[in-house]
């Protein structure tokens, strides 16, 4: 479970990334938090690993303050929340096995990192984690041989390897065509459902936020605006979070092609 309570963040400029944010994320939810950009999604994901810290409140991940964690419990926190960004994260240069069996680090140590002395079994799991996005014919090709989709199909896999008890999707489908958007977001999805991740997704899009979603997060300027399932929400909810009428560019569109 991860829980926010009273979580603020205020960035050295004085701008109010977080402001008073209480929310309670049960295992095994697939959750989309939808807002503007500088609606505070980004800085309300990579809280939960630490990627920004919160200044005051506590943010509970497994019943533990995250927020006094420093230097072990921190590569622990890490290691069981696998994120996906938005770019990818890859090493171009390097193969797309190579890049999946990143998602060992946190399990295998810095030598056998560095000298690829991975395990047959953290090879056997990179390998079927390829297979599990469709991507395993590419495990030897560079990373950066590859279009956006199948990129982001390769940092999928490379979570997977990593076994996390979250995942954290950072605008994962912003980069991405339509028909390769509801492919990525159908495969964390799945992904969600079979082996009972509990995952959050930032969107930007509305459509795909209804229809992906279990339970919707609304954010506007750093605040919760809206919370609840999916069933809930209406044209009139996405309009009360974004403070203006829906538009064209808030939808993705293409699931019939996908």
């Amino acid at each position: 479970m991860i829980e926010f309570k009273d979580v603020n963040l205020v960035y050295p400029n004085g701008t109010q990334g977080l402001k008073n944010i209480n929310v309670k994320i049960n295992d095994g939810e697939f959750v989309v938090i939808v807002g503007l950009s500088g609606a505070g999604k980004s800085t309300f994901i990579r809280s939960i690993n630490r990627l920004v810290t919160p200044t005051s409140g506590s943010l509970l991940v497994d019943n533990e303050d995250i927020l006094k964690f420093r230097g072990k419990d921190l590569r622990k926190l890490r290691t069981k929340t696998g994120m996906i960004f938005q770019n990818y994260n890859l090493v171009k240069r390097s193969n797309v096995l190579k890049n999946v069996l990143a998602g060992r680090l946190g399990h295998t140590g810095t030598l056998r990192s560095i000298f690829n002395l991975y395990k047959k079994e953290d090879v056997s799991l990179a390998y079927e984690s390829l297979k599990r996005v469709h991507i395993d014919e590419k495990i030897y090709n560079r990373a950066d041989e590859l279009s956006g989709g199948q990129q982001q199909r390769v940092s999928i896999a490379r979570v997977l390897t990593q076994q996390p008890k979250y995942i954290l999707a950072d605008e994962p489908v912003a980069s991405l065509d339509p028909p390769t958007s509801h492919q990525v977001m159908n495969y964390l999805r799945k992904i969600n459902k079979e082996d009972k991740i509990t995952t959050l997704v930032n969107l930007h899009f509305i459509d795909m936020a209804m229809e992906y979603a279990d339970r919707i997060i609304g954010m506007r300027a750093g605040e919760v605006v809206f919370d609840g399932p999916v069933s809930e929400v209406t044209e009139k909810t996405f309009e009360e979070i974004y403070g203006r009428a829906i538009r064209e560019d808030d939808l993705r569109g293409g699931a019939e092609q996908a």
